[in-house]
């Protein structure tokens, strides 16, 4: 699903991995939106994700999730 925004960003939930998380990508964890602020790669394929709120999250290499990604226009 894509949505407009306006200031010229499109919105789409996606599935995301440990390996193609990104910084910005909101992620909804126990009924809270959380945004991804910083990544820390760890071993084997895993990453730290850490959110704006201070909180952690480790995505191990199999973990799947859905997340909101705001892609804007060129």
């Amino acid at each position: 699903m894509s949505a407009w925004v306006p200031g010229g960003a499109l919105v789409s939930s996606i599935e995301i991995t440990a390996a193609t998380v990104q910084r910005g990508d909101v992620i909804q964890l126990g009924g809270h939106a959380c945004r991804v602020g910083d990544l820390f790669q760890l071993p084997q394929g895993a990453k730290q994700l850490v959110f704006e709120s201070g909180e952690l999250l480790t995505m191990h290499a199999r973990t799947r999730l859905v997340a909101v990604r705001m892609l804007k226009r060129r």
